[in-house]
């Protein structure tokens, strides 16, 4: 099986480097590509500018509150494109706000997980997400 290509966006240097850590210790070849704000992240899926030789990612993790383009503008236009929206999206924010929820899953995100403040139940939670995303489930073809 070919490495699985995760998109990361995340503005939290510290939240990205446990997820980081998380994901490397996944029982699955993975390769991880982050990126701190939202244009960046489009830039890196429309393989624009920095980004022109960037892999299509396999799954996309994603919190929604960036700065400039946020998570929930980056949901909808990702889910709206006819190229990108198999890309499975796994919300991961600190937002437990039930509007945020629903809107996300409005928005066809595939999942929404709220990050734990402990840093152990985060790196648990992260490592469920990759037993599932990346074990479990089989994602689309591009």
């Amino acid at each position: 099986m070919n490495s699985i290509e995760i998109l990361l966006i995340e503005d939290s240097p510290s939240d990205a480097n446990l997820t980081m850590r998380s994901l490397q210790q996944a029982k699955i070849t993975n390769t991880l590509h982050w990126v701190e704000e939202g244009e960046a992240a489009m830039d890196f899926l429309y393989q624009r500018g920095e980004y022109a030789d960037a892999p299509r990612p396999d799954l996309i993790v994603l919190d929604l509150n960036l700065p400039g383009m946020d998570g929930r503008e980056i949901l909808a236009e990702v889910k709206a494109d006819s190229d990108l929206r198999r890309i499975p999206v796994v919300v991961l924010t600190t937002s437990s706000n039930e509007e945020d929820v629903l809107r996300s899953y409005d928005l066809n995100a595939n999942c929404y997980v709220t990050k734990p403040f402990n840093v152990q139940q985060f790196m648990q939670v992260v490592q469920l997400i990759s037993d599932f995303w990346l074990t479990a489930v089989k994602l689309p073809p591009e």
